[in-house]
């Protein structure tokens, strides 16, 4: 047992750098997620502004096409004072009639369009306010997570410290043949039971096996996984 308890000690510590670095991979990609999920709610918010502001340009659009014609028709009602022939002013004023025509259908659809904007503002509103919703949740969760990462990756500094003292007093031998299992299987030192069962893979070792754990003859592995054995 002697041999083997700077192995678990140095095992223990090892779970929890382990532990540690899976957290600390695993913290940025969850920042990630909460971030992508904000975006999510900000591109409906960025739709919704969108199509508002199609909708607006529309009618600016339509409105400077009435002003022009309006100009048109105060430049053609003009012309009508110098006009001679009888024929030459009915053209103007079917001219004029027909100006005036495209201007009640123009304000007609700039109507139409401006009754979808309480509906698109609305929709601009109710976007805003899940963002602003989200924003508050998001940055507070995002907050904990930098708080969590903070802390983990100073509780791995510490035990990456402490590994130096832990791989001090393990056996070299023992040591080497520890840090080339470990890369494959986890945990590398393991009980075997009372059954003479691997703990590690579950198979039963041969008599031989439990005899050399008992006369403490150096590193005992399992016939099957490898995986360094010993007893309670």
């Amino acid at each position: 047992m002697n041999f083997i308890q700077p192995l678990i000690e140095l095992q223990e510590v090892d779970g929890m750098i382990r532990e540690l670095e899976r957290e600390a991979k695993d913290l940025p990609m969850r920042k990630a997620q909460e971030s992508a999920r904000l975006e999510g709610v900000n591109a409906d918010l960025r739709i919704a502004k969108d199509q508002l502001a199609s909708v607006q340009k529309r009618i600016k659009e339509i409105e400077y096409e009435i002003e022009e014609r309006r100009k048109k028709i105060l430049t053609v009602r003009t012309s009508l004072t110098s006009i001679k022939s009888n024929k030459e002013y009915q053209q103007v004023t079917i001219q004029i009639d027909t100006l005036e025509r495209e201007n009640d259908e123009a304000e007609a659809r700039q109507l139409a369009i401006e009754d979808e904007i309480p509906t698109l503002q609305a929709r601009v509103d109710d976007c805003q306010a899940k963002v602003d919703a989200e924003k508050v949740g998001v940055d507070a969760f995002i907050a904990e997570l930098d708080e969590r990462l903070a802390q983990v990756n100073e509780e791995l500094a510490r035990c990456q410290a402490e590994r130096k003292e832990k791989v001090a007093l393990v056996d070299p031998k023992a040591k080497l043949y520890y840090e080339r299992l470990r890369t494959k299987r986890w945990p590398v030192v393991v009980t075997l039971n009372n059954d003479g069962v691997c703990d590690g893979c579950h198979l039963v070792q041969p008599p031989s096996v439990g005899q050399m754990i008992q006369h403490n003859a150096g590193i005992v592995s399992c016939t099957m996984c490898g995986r360094i054995l010993y007893r309670d």
